[in-house]
């Protein structure tokens, strides 16, 4: 596969921070590493981005340290103090990180309001926000997207990571299933469904949405698999939560050599 050694090796740095700094959320960003890869490594001048899922922010800085937005440097101070990469993006000092994410329900709002701005000024590109499925179930979400319909922003583009894990259990035993296709082409959005692990699906379904100006906000839903590339981790709600041990982060490590062909 085209794109398969630039996964693998990202999950590979994914693994290393959370290894480095004993800490959780391991699951998520495996899950939609793929998505930002597809979004950053191939965004166009003007293009804006919002992690609306802060939990996933090592999968963040690993790919803004691919593209050369973090400096090799700053990526061992990882959830240390007075590090500029904490456990959720924060607004400090990197241009591609505008706001501080991880609240759910936050990062739409703010993708909308860019689209908005860049429609009402000279700026062209594109409003792109990455959310989890679980953060469908925010009213924030829902006043957001409404807006975007009202105001025809056809410059926004959202990804919902679809792994079907919240917090507290499967997303559609909690609320049900709020980042369905049919709902959100119900209230106005145009909608596509890929594989959030292909990238060439997902650029092609970002080159479609982007060059469709129809006055209708787009949602790509991705369906992923959390922790994807690590068996022992895939479709687990804990590894939300748990770090590693040493003999898991060895483990997973093999996993994703082995997997991706490293």
């Amino acid at each position: 596969m085209e794109h398969e050694k630039l996964q693998g090796r990202l999950r590979k740095k994914i693994l290393e921070l959370h290894n480095m700094a004993n800490s959780g959320h391991i699951g998520c960003s495996l899950s939609c590493i793929d998505i930002m890869i597809s979004i950053l490594k191939f965004k166009d001048p003007g293009d804006t981005f919002i992690l609306s899922k802060g939990h996933a922010a090592t999968a963040l800085y690993t790919i803004m340290n691919e593209i050369g937005e973090i400096p090799d440097s700053d990526m061992g101070t990882f959830y240390k103090n007075e590090t500029t990469l904490p456990a959720h993006p924060a607004a400090l000092k990197y241009a591609a990180i505008p706001f501080a994410t991880g609240s759910l329900g936050h990062g739409l709002p703010l993708g909308t309001g860019i689209a908005k701005a860049k429609k009402l000024s000279t700026i062209h590109g594109t409003s792109y926000v990455l959310m989890s499925d679980g953060e469908t179930n925010e009213g924030t979400t829902w006043e957001a997207a409404h807006f975007a319909i009202a105001h025809k922003l056809d410059n926004l583009v959202v990804f919902v990571d679809k792994n079907g894990l919240q917090g507290f259990g499967n997303t559609e035993d909690i609320l049900g299933d709020t980042a369905s296709r049919k709902v959100w082409e119900a209230i106005g959005f145009e909608v596509m469904e890929v594989d959030g692990h292909s990238i060439s699906a997902m650029l092609e379904a970002k080159q479609k949405m982007v060059g469709n100006k129809n006055c209708k906000p787009k949602l790509i839903i991705a369906n992923t698999v959390k922790g994807k590339g690590v068996p022992y981790m895939e479709n687990k709600m804990e590894w939300h939560y748990l770090p590693m041990n040493e003999q898991q982060y060895n483990d997973a490590i093999k996993q994703i050599e082995s997997g991706y062909n490293l």
